[in-house]
């Protein structure tokens, strides 16, 4: 008997979980092969990508980590793919889409998808999605925080067969190479991500070779069936009831008018419905998303109340029920700019993640920073007279929970497993210094009974004679939110000095700067959990030590007295405490 008839033979757990693992460890080499091969620093150093595997109705089995709101994203590019081209999908074809309102996020989210046919059958999908530096627009970046129409955030692939029999389209190249200010580098990371899908493909026909196709797909029912039954033990687990929060996006970068949004969320029984209806309508700006892009945010808050830890598919999403009308910022529709989306959904998990901290305090921490801080430069690097653009997320505080301090200098939610650049690599790619990466102390991080955790500053010098910034940062005027009385955390924003003058934005479409000038990305802290006069004086005497509080604050905000020696006044604490 061979290999192939004795395991289609074997249909139990333990064979099951095997090949799990190697369609597990197949999406995996999907990262490898793009951080590999990639030639933007936000693919390879940042890791602005994600990869996976998905059934032939377009659901998704298995994931490499990567950014959340790529993965979430996955199965409704593929259906959109499905539904453009039906039976006309062949062995070889790869298709390419970037299009934020059939499944996508912004213009700069490539996605290549390649079916995988097996004996003539198709039996799957493998997906890559990473984010290019430059796809055009109005901007070198691609997203102005200022642009009013998705026409200015460059060039869309609304679904592109990109190749044919396995061979690239050259038409399709030339195409990116004419409507790119960095064509090189753009096409360096479509070869990645090419070679990411083809890999993929490879390791599937594998696994089909060894184990037989009547067992392949029945893993597939198995790992969507047995998530979802896990999904729904999680849900039963809460109260039924209804749960809602409310808060404010500050601006969408036209206008500094803070917008309402908000969320109900109905739990009954085994099932869950997020209800975005009563958000404020799609804006001007940029800071719209589209429902790919919610469906994601969503997801990502939703897999981390029912099983952080365990691999992502579509399985776990079943119990899921997501109402948002059409045309709110959220959901918002074609021309409606989308480049800055990384914003607006955040504000969307913030909003899930705040109604459902109450059910579950072990899992969720009062707010964080929440905002990427996204910081672009651009402009002409002096040693190669070329064009540089650089993209960098900013890390920040994230808070507390019933038995921890927040975290400090953590990624926000939508960016997931990933990372900021290391200072040896940055200076040596674009022509600007780091002259300070520290924790924000000054700014603070909200007291309670567990603190905040901090955000942090980062402050760039301009190295080049001619350069330019650009940003757009969320919770800029309502800060990270406490919880059971812990008090709020601090805003972010960025500062640069130019013509001897310090200016202080939140969002600014373009500024032009000098050598020498300097840049600083200052991040926000987290929300406290519990009453600040419940913390340990041990725990503020430690803080203070520590330089994260200052004395004042200790008195002020802890109800802590710490004398000239640095000790703990244990009488003067307690009568500040009002006795206790």
């Amino acid at each position: 008997m061979s290999d192939k008839q004795g395991a289609s033979s074997m249909h139990d757990p333990v064979t099951q979980e095997i090949v799990r693992g190697k369609l597990l460890a197949a999406a995996d080499e999907m990262g490898i092969v793009i951080a590999r091969c990639s030639m933007s620093p936000v693919i390879y150093e940042v890791l602005d990508f994600a990869c996976g595997i998905c059934d032939p109705k377009g659901q998704l089995i298995v994931q490499t980590n990567g950014i959340t709101l790529f993965t979430g994203t996955f199965a409704l590019q593929v259906e959109s793919m499905i539904r453009r081209f039906g039976d006309d999908m062949h062995p070889g074809d790869v298709f390419m889409t970037n299009d934020p309102y059939d499944g996508g996020t912004h213009t700069c989210d490539i996605a290549l998808i390649k079916p995988v046919f097996i004996d003539g059958t198709l039996e799957g999908f493998s997906i890559a999605v990473a984010h290019w530096s430059e796809v055009g627009g109005a901007v070198a970046g691609s997203i102005s925080p200022s642009a009013t129409e998705i026409y200015q955030e460059g060039i869309r692939f609304p679904g592109l067969r990109v190749c044919r029999g396995d061979v690239v389209q050259p038409d399709i190249i030339e195409l990116i190479r004419e409507n790119t200010r960095l064509p090189v580098m753009c096409i360096g990371d479509f070869n990645a991500e090419l070679a990411a899908v083809r890999i993929a493909e490879t390791r599937l026909c594998e696994i089909f070779e060894k184990y037989g196709g009547d067992f392949v797909r029945d893993t597939f029912a198995h790992i969507l069936d047995t998530s979802e039954q896990l999904a729904r033990q999680a849900i039963a687990a809460l109260p039924d009831g209804v749960y809602h929060s409310t808060d404010f996006i500050d601006g969408d970068g036209v206008t500094d008018a803070q917008i309402p949004v908000c969320v109900e969320v109905r739990i009954a029984g085994e099932e869950m419905t997020f209800d975005f209806t009563g958000s404020s309508p799609q804006t001007r700006g940029p800071i719209n998303c589209a429902y790919g892009a919610l469906s994601s945010s969503v997801k990502t808050v939703f897999k981390s109340l029912v099983d952080p830890q365990a691999p992502s598919n579509e399985g776990w999403f079943r119990p899921l029920k997501l109402v948002c009308p059409e045309g709110t910022i959220f959901t918002a529709t074609k021309p409606a700019p989308t480049g800055w989306y990384y914003e607006g959904s955040a504000h969307a998990s913030e909003l899930v993640w705040m109604a459902l901290a109450p059910l579950a305090p072990e899992r969720f921490s009062a707010g964080s920073y929440m905002s990427l801080c996204g910081t672009y430069f651009f402009g002409r690097d002096p040693k190669t007279d070329e064009m540089f653009v650089h993209i960098e997320p900013a890390v920040g505080g994230w808070g507390a929970m019933a038995d921890r301090d927040g975290t400090g200098a953590l990624i926000a939610t939508t960016d997931g497993d990933t990372y900021n650049y290391s200072i040896e690599l940055f200076e040596a790619k674009v022509p600007l210094r780091v002259r300070q990466y520290a924790l924000n102390t000054d700014g603070g991080a909200g007291a309670g009974r567990q603190r905040g955790g901090f955000g942090v500053v980062r402050e760039f010098e301009i190295v080049a004679d001619e350069a330019h910034t650009y940003c757009s940062y969320g919770r800029s005027i309502v800060p990270p939110w406490g919880l059971e009385g812990g008090g709020d955390g601090s805003t972010n924003y960025m500062e640069f000095d130019h013509d001897g003058e310090t200016h202080r934005v939140s969002r600014i479409a373009y500024q032009a700067l000098a050598r020498g000038d300097r840049v600083r990305v200052v991040t926000g802290g987290g929300g406290g959990f519990g009453d600040p006069h419940d913390r340990p004086p041990e725990a503020v005497n430690a803080d203070v030590r520590d330089g994260y509080v200052t004395r004042d604050q200790a008195r002020g905000a802890y109800g802590v007295v710490i004398n000239d020696a640095g000790e703990t006044d244990a009488e003067a604490t307690a009568n500040l405490r009002g006795g206790t």
